[in-house]
């Protein structure tokens, strides 16, 4: 794999850690009826899911 697509990959990997860890934040402050930080998780999830796809496609 080139030097450029392994960088690529690390985003990735990044990024889907990201959006894992928006996903459990998400889902703990969801149970704990604390809205503010349940959209805040929400919207960092979605970004960070966006961007991997985004940098995915790249190394297709």
């Amino acid at each position: 794999m080139p030097e450029w697509k392994d960088m690529v990959q690390q985003l990735v990997d990044g990024h889907e850690t990201a959006a894992r860890t928006a996903r459990e934040v998400f889902r703990v402050s969801d149970g704990a009826d604390d809205q503010p930080t349940a959209d805040l998780a929400t919207q960092r999830m979605q970004e960070h899911e966006k961007t991997a796809w985004m940098l995915r496609s790249l190394l297709r």
